[in-house]
Formats: C-alpha cells, structure tokens, sequence
C-alpha cells in the first residue's frame, strides 16, 4: 500500500470516530426545530466556517457555471442524506437508522460497478456482506429476538432513500472530480446545498424564533457544521479520491462498534460479550475491503 493510501485509510477512520458522535447530536436536537431548516443551517454555517480555509489555500476563486453545475450534482445526494437524516429521527429510533445505513457501503459497491466500472474481487463481495452481518449483529448486541422485533415506519423509509442518496454521493465524488484543490470542490459543494436547502427551507424560515433558539440547538449545529461537516467532508472527499469510494464507504461499518467506544468514554458500561463476534466481523471486513485490490475500468473524464 502507498503512503498516500496509508494516510488516506487513517483519515478514514479518524473521520468515522467523527461520524459516530453525530447520530446523538442529531437525535437530541432534530425534534426541536423542522429538517430543511436544521439542515439548511447546518449547511449554511459549514459554508461560512470552511470560507477562510479555502481563501487561505486557494483564494477563493469563482467556480465556471459548467463546475457550479457539476458541485450542485454531486452536492444534490448529500443533501438528500442529512435532510433524510434529521427527518426520519423524528419518527424513528437510532437503532433502526443504524441498521439501514449498514446497506450504504453494498449500495455504493454496486454503483461503483455500474458506473466507474470498478471491478470487485470474490473476497470483497464476500467482505461486504459478512460486514453488514456483523454491524447488524452489534447493532443488537447479537440477540436475534430484538432484530426479529424491529418495526419498520415511515422514517424508516426516508432514511432508506437517505442512505441510497449518499451512496450516489460517494461516487459521484470520484466521478466528477477533475483535479482540483480538494478544499475548492469541499466548500462548493457546501454552498450548492445551502441553494438547494434554501429553497426547500424558505418557506419555514420566517417561522422560526432567532432569537428564542435553545442552546442545544446553537451548540449542536456548531458541532455538527464544523466537525461532523466540514472536517469529515473534507476527509472522505479525497480519500474516495485516492482509495475509491467502495472502501471509503467500507467504514461505515465501523459505525455501531465505534459508538460503542464512544460510550466508554462518556463512561457508559463495557458491551455484552455477545456482542464482540459482531466486532470482529465488521473489523475484518473492512481490513479485508481495504487491502484488496480494485480494479477500475478505463473511462474518458
């Protein structure tokens, strides 16, 4: 493996612990205010954050309408994901939105397929779907009644299109990148889906009490739009660049193992026992999709 890759795995899983915290945060503030609004903000306020770096490293140069329309594409799916994100957690639990998203990474390998013809060998076939076992199985701490007793709702249906919208974000990443600065492409995609959510949220905006906000809401979107946001968009953009977007989405099921550690640091008690065969599954998984090799098919940019 290349240095680079080795910097861009290690990327990847720091910007996945990030990616952890966020479904708490999400949850304690997405039934006190409207999703587009939420998200919009969240958007908006990224954007603003990510300014200065991006005039520091590239000085901010206007995007040709050509390249805004290709940032809105790609920024349309991660859109779809966060606004899915904070609306089905207002009839849905965390547990059921874990349990879905641990279909992204096999929905991203098929898109890959289909449109980078990225070629999968047998083991990472394989990897993926004894990934996804395993995520499900510490998701329920390995007992099959609780699986067997999941009820799915209407917000389970909208994170499931959720997840199939950031998957199709994952690849159109590699897809329409054409070399330049990855802080550029980052901050231009943020700002094409604060267009997007301005438009959706418009109509709810006057609505909203500014000055009335509660403080889980002002510190939850701060941590959400510069943590979660900013420095993990900026991290999983160029390692899909570098690694493709079949292992970088291979993360994701790292996910329950790793809110699990971080409920060890917020000093909640050690898993079941039943639970470690999960860990160890999904831990293999990834190993296993990140050393393989991938094949990509030659295609014209």
């Amino acid at each position: 493996m290349k240095p680079i890759e080795k910097r861009a795995l290690g990327l990847s899983l720091f910007a996945s612990v990030l990616v952890s915290t966020s479904f708490v945060v999400v949850s304690s503030i997405a039934p006190m205010m409207d999703s587009a609004v939420l998200t919009f903000l969240r958007f908006t306020l990224a954007s603003i954050l990510f300014a200065p770096i991006v005039y520091w490293k590239t000085g901010l140069p206007l995007p040709s309408l050509k390249d805004l329309g290709r940032y809105a594409i790609i920024s349309a799916g991660l859109v779809g994901f966060f606004w899915g994100m904070f609306e089905s957690l207002r009839t849905t639990t965390a547990l059921n939105t874990a349990t879905i998203f641990t279909l992204m990474p096999v929905m991203g390998a098929g898109l890959s397929v289909l449109f980078l013809g990225e070629r999968l060998p047998k083991r990472s076939i394989l990897a993926l779907g004894l990934g996804m076992v395993g995520a499900v199985w510490v998701i329920f701490r390995g007992n099959l009644a609780d699986l067997q007793s999941v009820e799915l709702n209407d917000g389970d249906t909208i994170f499931f299109f959720a997840t199939i919208s950031m998957s199709i974000y994952s690849v159109s990443i590699k897809h329409l990148h054409r070399g330049e600065p990855m802080v550029q492409m980052t901050f231009w995609i943020m700002v094409t889906g604060s267009i997007w959510l301005a438009i959706v949220a418009a109509p709810k905006l006057p609505d909203v009490s500014w000055m009335a906000l509660p403080i889980e809401i002002i510190w939850g979107l701060f941590y959400l739009a510069f943590v979660t946001t900013v420095i993990t968009f900026f991290i999983f953009q160029w390692s899909t660049v570098v690694l493709g977007s079949t292992k970088v989405m291979s993360f994701t099921y790292l996910n329950p193992a790793l809110v699990l550690v971080v409920g060890l640091f917020a000093g909640h008690a050690l898993p079941p026992v039943l639970t470690y065969p999960g860990i160890i599954l999904t831990v293999g998984a990834t190993l296993v999709l990140q050393f393989a090799p991938s094949k990509q098919a030659k295609r014209n940019t």
